[in-house]
């Protein structure tokens, strides 16, 4: 009965190191901008990097991990993801940017396999407060990394930073490899991914999970950098923000589960949010020259509410798939969220800068808008699906 409550805490705990890397490192972005002698845009792309590399390999992971299981998959991943960063506190701006680019090519793995281990260990009734445990851990990790990283930074420097993501990513493979298990009677399947690739429900939520991800990681990218470079706040007071928005996101990720579970639906609050990050965004825009504390009261609940959605699409992706194949599916849908990922950092950090704040905040919320029209038309098959009737205590 209890040890699915371990599963998920060790899924949560490798979720959480992942978003170390690919949510975290934006916190240290003036840092690594001095260090390597880049641009706010040449960041951008630098940061992207991690997004890139995740992006090309979540599906054949998410295939793997069907096949093969979960620990194997986030295991090796992990020992890879580590090995990459460790590299990645050497060399140039370059040498960087490919180490960071392997680290989000193994860090994948985590993404398509860490959701399928807290799927198959939880029944429907329950899972949508499991993925939002498992999905709450991505802000949170975010959070403390944005605390202790700039910190980490400021003492040793960009590459002792990069050891001690790289050091957390080891320790978390390990914790994999002793703790992680499938439930008795796990499915694993060996065809017929091609079909979940191709299915129209499937594509349709993935876009709008793309789209969604612009307001995400334009608001979470750039805080730090508009509250200092825009607005004046010391890096560690806007690294602050950036984190209080991480634990807020955190734990809004947790009450969304709980909300669709008791509605029975993960589309229509994924709607609401929708609606709710675009009228921030555009509010945002329109107090760029307000007071610091005025753009702050708006800017941290925005960013909170934009991050939260996440395990509401990636619930109802692993619902739609066939028993056995909920990796194929998710790494399907978290592809298009990390191809965003990677293009959104370079893109709106150049119409910042090159347009205005503002105008990238409306950038953004016009992705929400098109999202949102995405999931308009939807109706849950939840009911219908092989994946809810499971339920492993």
């Amino acid at each position: 009965m209890g040890y699915r409550w371990v599963v998920l805490f060790v899924g949560a705990l490798a979720q959480g190191t992942n978003a170390a890397v690919f949510l975290g490192l934006p916190a240290i972005s003036p840092q690594l901008r001095d260090h390597f002698s880049l641009t706010l845009p040449q960041v951008g792309l630098l940061l992207g990097a991690v997004n890139l590399g995740t992006m090309v390999a979540l599906v054949p992971w998410g295939v793997v991990a069907d096949r093969r299981g979960e620990r194997l998959v986030m295991t090796i991943g992990g020992v890879g993801a580590a090995a990459c960063l460790a590299g990645a506190a050497f060399g140039n701006a370059w040498v960087a940017g490919a180490a960071l680019l392997g680290a989000g090519l193994f860090g994948a793995s985590v993404n398509a396999a860490s959701g399928r281990a807290v799927m198959s260990w939880f029944g429907a009734s329950q899972r949508g407060f499991a993925i939002g445990v498992r999905q709450t851990a991505t802000p949170l990790g975010a959070a403390l990394t944005a605390a202790v990283l700039p910190a980490v930074a400021a003492v040793a420097g960009v590459p002792g930073a990069m050891v001690v993501l790289a050091g957390a990513t080891g320790l978390v493979a390990l914790a994999v490899a002793i703790w992680v298990r499938e439930p008795p009677g796990a499915v694993r399947a060996s065809t017929d991914h091609g079909l979940i690739l191709r299915d129209p429900r499937l594509l349709r939520l993935s876009l709008a999970s793309g789209l969604l991800v612009v307001p995400q990681f334009t608001t979470t990218t750039l805080l730090v950098a508009l509250l200092h470079d825009h607005r004046g706040l010391a890096v560690g007071t806007a690294a602050t923000i950036f984190a209080l928005s991480q634990v807020i996101g955190g734990a809004a990720r947790l009450g969304v589960g709980v909300w669709s579970d008791r509605v029975r639906n993960r589309i229509g609050p994924l709607k609401v949010l929708s609606v709710v990050t675009v009228s921030g965004l555009v509010l945002i825009a329109a107090l760029d020259q307000a007071p610091v504390w005025l753009l702050v009261a708006v800017l941290v609940p925005t960013t909170a509410v934009s991050v939260c959605w996440n395990g509401l699409a990636v619930t109802e992706a692993m619902e739609l798939a066939p028993a056995g194949r909920s990796g194929t599916a998710l790494a399907m849908q978290n592809s298009a969220n990390y191809l965003s990922a990677a293009l959104t950092p370079p893109v709106a950090a150049f119409v910042a800068t090159g347009v205005g704040w503002p105008a990238a905040m409306l950038v953004a919320a016009a992705a929400g808008v098109t999202a949102r029209v995405l999931l308009q038309p939807w109706r849950s098959l939840r009911a219908s699906s092989p994946q809810n009737s499971r339920n492993v205590s």
